[in-house]
């Protein structure tokens, strides 16, 4: 039976010195690793149903363990009837403690938990080593239940990192235990 380390602990004792090799980089503080992971989703009936926004609100707060803010519209869509300052979605910024525990979840429960899951792209990196992903719905995390949501709602999930290019940050992700498929 094995323990279980925290992703954090695991960071600073294996990986960080793993990638050290794998990428020969000379100095320790030169090893990519996770400034930070934003949780974004819009929501675009929250202009006509506040109801919408509310459970979306207290959604993420469950999934992410922080209150989310609310993102408002720059400018007036006549097309999309939203006038600017209306609220338009909910996003979450995870730094430290909170965003090694969300990314622990997300990597060990959440996504072995998608229908027919094959991996994540391994192409979705933005040329610096930062990865976003798209999650179709909300109930892939164990703390929503079925029961007490009102509609099936996606997220975009961003990890940043201080990776120089696009194969230390996967580098940096495959070490974390991030499911890549293999095409």
């Amino acid at each position: 039976m094995t323990s279980f380390i925290p992703l954090k602990q695991r960071y600073k004792k294996t990986i960080q010195s793993n990638l050290q090799k794998e990428l020969r980089l000379s100095n320790v503080h030169q090893v990519p690793r996770v400034v930070k992971v934003t949780i974004n989703r819009g929501l675009g009936e929250a202009a006509q149903n506040s109801k919408a926004l509310e459970a979306s609100v207290a959604e993420m707060g469950k999934i992410t363990g922080q209150k989310p803010v609310i993102t408002r519209a720059k400018k007036a869509i006549s097309n999309f009837k939203i006038r600017a300052g209306m609220p338009i979605g909910t996003m979450v910024t995870l730094r430290g403690e909170r965003m090694y525990a969300f990314l622990d979840r997300l990597i060990n429960l959440a996504l072995p938990r998608i229908r027919d899951f094959r991996g994540i792209n391994p192409k979705s990196f933005d040329g610096r080593g930062n990865y976003t992903m798209g999650i179709k719905e909300q109930l892939i995390f164990p703390e929503i239940n079925f029961d007490e949501i009102d509609a099936v709602r996606g997220m975009d999930v961003t990890i940043v990192t201080t990776a120089q290019s696009d194969d230390e940050g996967r580098a940096l992700l495959r070490e974390m235990g991030m499911p890549f498929s293999k095409t």
